[in-house]
């Protein structure tokens, strides 16, 4: 049976060629179209879509207020057609931050160079995103023997989800996994909310996220407390002109001083910085101390400007095994490489649990491939970063 998505935008051009895109995907359906956001919540109530596409400006009712109605009335899955400016950065943030799970560029040739392309990434999200089953374990927490509070852990599937029947009652939609091909094998995840400090040296704390990341770094960053002793390098798959508007969002909201990072900014403790999108972010220790290095890189085998593996493995030059680093939600699997080279050198990995992740891709990763210690959710994981470090 075919996800339901209901397409959201005030032109009627735009709403059908989303229509025609997404109905090339046999696994897709859009039952309905509205032009602005009030006609969104009415449609949502009657048609029960399992994903939403989103316009931000529309006439009567915005795609951010509409956005924040739809999370306390109808929950489902909005994703955010946003202009790739300043101003629509802003917009577009505000959205996720009202509930929105993902967004992408609205001229198309800005997500992909070929249309094609840009029309696959749409459809893959949508049908991601519209993946999501209800949680069958009820978790509870309980006192593992190594002092570290865990809770029953859910199997990572091997077998993407079915899709719920389209008469199942819809309840508040739980986020779920993109998963891995070519994974026979199912994986328990130790699932923890507390851990006991280990002890270990840091030197630095290092993240990576991608669908679901702007709400869930600064869930974690906004926990760590002024005079934080380790810088933080963040990596967040984004557009270049989004990550200097989030970075300023960042540190209006955390205690800790966050900036887009620029070439040759001489690494500080207490400071996060933002790997610019677009770009690769690097740091090298050539004039004795450690430097934020960032590139054009073109190189055919980086999927991702950032990427999390390019960033993770500088990281392992400087600060070898001295780091805690963390992936948290995202799509496909940036970061399981750099984290493998992380750990061979004694760092900590950790991953966002499934039940918190909007994607379960990149943390399901270093999971499967017994790269995290534990999995973590995301409310929880702040917290954890500051009794271990």
């Amino acid at each position: 049976m075919a996800f339901k998505v209901l397409v959201v935008d005030d032109s009627s051009f735009y709403r059908r060629r989303v229509k025609d895109i997404l109905n090339e995907d046999r696994s897709l359906e859009v039952v309905g179209e509205a032009k602005n956001g009030r006609e969104a919540i009415d449609m949502i109530k009657s048609l029960r879509p399992d994903v939403v596409t989103m316009d931000v400006e529309m006439p009567v009712m915005d795609g951010i207020s509409a956005v924040r109605r739809i999370m306390d009335e109808c929950p489902v899955p909005v994703i955010m057609f946003s202009s790739l400016t300043h101003q629509g950065a802003k917009a577009t943030l505000d959205a996720l931050d009202a509930g929105a799970v993902d967004f992408l560029p609205k001229r198309f040739e800005e997500i992909a160079k070929d249309r094609s392309d840009a029309a696959t990434i749409l459809r893959t999200k949508v049908r991601l995103l519209a993946r999501r089953t209800p949680l069958s374990i009820q978790r509870r927490p309980l006192t593992s023997p190594g002092g570290i509070t865990a809770r029953t852990a859910v199997p990572v599937p091997s077998a993407p989800s079915r899709a719920l029947p389209s008469n199942a009652p819809k309840t508040a939609f739980v986020r779920s996994s993109s998963l891995l091909a070519g994974r026979t094998e199912a994986v328990e995840p130790q699932i923890v909310t507390q851990v006991r400090r280990s002890g270990k040296r840091y030197r630095c704390l290092a993240i990576g996220a991608s669908t679901g990341g702007p709400v869930a770094l600064q869930k974690v960053l906004s926990v760590l407390p002024e005079g934080f002793p380790y810088p933080v390098f963040l990596v967040q798959h984004m557009p270049g002109t989004f990550t200097k508007a989030f970075a300023e969002r960042l540190n209006q909201h955390c205690q800790i001083r966050v900036k887009e990072a620029e070439h040759g900014d001489v690494v500080q403790n207490g400071w996060a910085y933002l790997a610019p999108g677009g770009k690769q972010m690097t740091v090298d220790k050539l004039s004795g101390q450690p430097r934020i290095v960032i590139t054009e890189s073109d190189a055919a085998d980086i999927g991702y400007k950032p990427s999390v593996d390019t960033t993770f493995n500088s990281l392992s030059n400087v600060y070898g095994g001295d780091t805690l680093a963390v992936i948290l939600t995202g799509m496909g699997a940036d970061g399981r490489e750099g984290c493998r080279t992380l750990k061979g050198l004694g760092a900590k990995i950790w991953a966002q649990d499934q039940a918190s992740s909007v994607v379960y891709g990149m943390p399901q990763a270093v999971t499967v491939d017994k790269l995290a210690e534990v999995n973590i959710s995301i409310d929880d994981i702040g917290s954890c970063i500051i009794t271990e470090m």
